[in-house]
């Protein structure tokens, strides 16, 4: 699912993928090739994908992967998503959220505040929903 809640296989929309071999080897093939439209926030991916998965009694984590947040308030995608992802009676949240920064843009002149940007919201993400968030500063 990208950060507009699109589905990368449709055939799968709104269930798991089966894992194997096969299957991991398709979506890293999709992911060389994959550019589906972005808006560059990761709201509506994030909260389409606690909706769609979330399931009473199992707990799961949402990765996000990506390089900039460029527009829009990093608050108030926080404020979305703690809206959505509240906390259950035992006092966790619904999913956990894990992110994973990549340095992508980094020879990019200009960018730089987007990926502080994007690092920024995914940190705080990541420590309001129980998960970890990694930047790493290399593509080596």
């Amino acid at each position: 699912m990208n950060d507009m809640g699109d589905y990368m296989f449709s055939q799968y929309a709104g269930r798991w993928i089966p894992d194997s071999p096969s299957r991991r080897k398709s979506i890293l093939k999709r992911l060389a090739s994959w550019s589906p439209f972005s808006n560059s926030s990761p709201v509506e991916g994030v909260t389409s994908a606690i909706r769609r998965f979330h399931t009473p009694g199992k707990r799961i984590s949402i990765y996000v992967f990506g390089d900039d947040f460029s527009r829009g308030s990093i608050q108030e995608v926080i404020d979305t998503v703690n809206r959505i992802n509240r906390r259950g009676h035992r006092g966790e949240k619904l999913v956990r959220i894990h992110a994973v920064g990549f340095p992508v843009l980094f020879n990019h002149k200009g960018t730089e505040m987007n990926i502080a940007r994007f690092a920024a919201l995914m940190r705080r993400l990541a420590e309001d929903n129980n998960g970890s968030f990694v930047g790493l500063n290399s593509l080596k």
